[in-house]
């Protein structure tokens, strides 16, 4: 009997062992690399990071009031590094953080505000990279280039959105002291919508 138990123990050694060492290596491999893949992906966004509404980021929404504070980081304790003094000013949603969102404007400056302070209403800037160098551009009577001219518009002009086809936008032109204008811009002209979107 205890012959038979030697053959059986030697017959385990040490083809037939499993190789935990291997394995447990292997294992560990797996977790780290999983481990750093999730470090990498948190480093991106601030610490405790949580979308926010589930919307789709990026997206363009407007300023809802006309003193808006650009903050540094998403919470009141972050420096003001700039102040939005334009309501209705189209600007790009680039990321969220529980209440606040990370916006871009038109020329490319980025901070964080409360999302109390954005409307979902769209608007948009015609040429803004024009600026004064562009010749004015015409607002048509209807989405075709051979439209009637309605009015010239200047670069930097905000158009409120009626809707975009993917080439064409029916925008209104809020006049103060004077009728509205409303008529029809190439979508290419205009910041605050993107190339083929189709807006309702």
């Amino acid at each position: 009997m205890a012959g038979l138990a030697k053959l059986l123990y030697q017959r385990l050694q040490p083809r037939d062992k499993p190789n935990l060492r291997g394995t447990m290596r292997r294992i560990t491999l797996a977790l780290a690399l999983l481990s750093a893949s999730t470090v990498s992906a948190l480093a991106q966004q601030p610490q405790g990071y949580r979308l926010g509404t589930g919307l789709p980021v990026p997206r363009y929404v407007s300023l809802k009031s006309d003193r808006v504070n650009l903050r540094e980081g998403p919470s009141k304790d972050h420096r003001t590094a700039w102040v939005f003094q334009r309501a209705g000013l189209p600007v790009e949603i680039i990321a969220e953080y529980e209440t606040w969102r990370r916006i871009r404007d038109a020329e490319g400056t980025e901070g964080w505000v409360l999302h109390s302070l954005l409307s979902g209403r769209r608007t948009a800037l015609v040429m803004p990279w024009a600026k004064g160098e562009a010749d004015p551009v015409d607002l048509l009577d209807r989405a075709d280039s051979k439209g009637g001219v309605v009015a010239k518009l200047q670069p930097g002009v905000i158009a409120n959105i009626k809707g975009c086809d993917g080439k064409w936008c029916r925008v209104l032109i809020v006049m103060d002291g004077a009728r509205d204008l409303d008529g029809y811009l190439q979508q290419e002209k205009l910041w605050g919508v993107y190339p083929n979107e189709t807006v309702e």
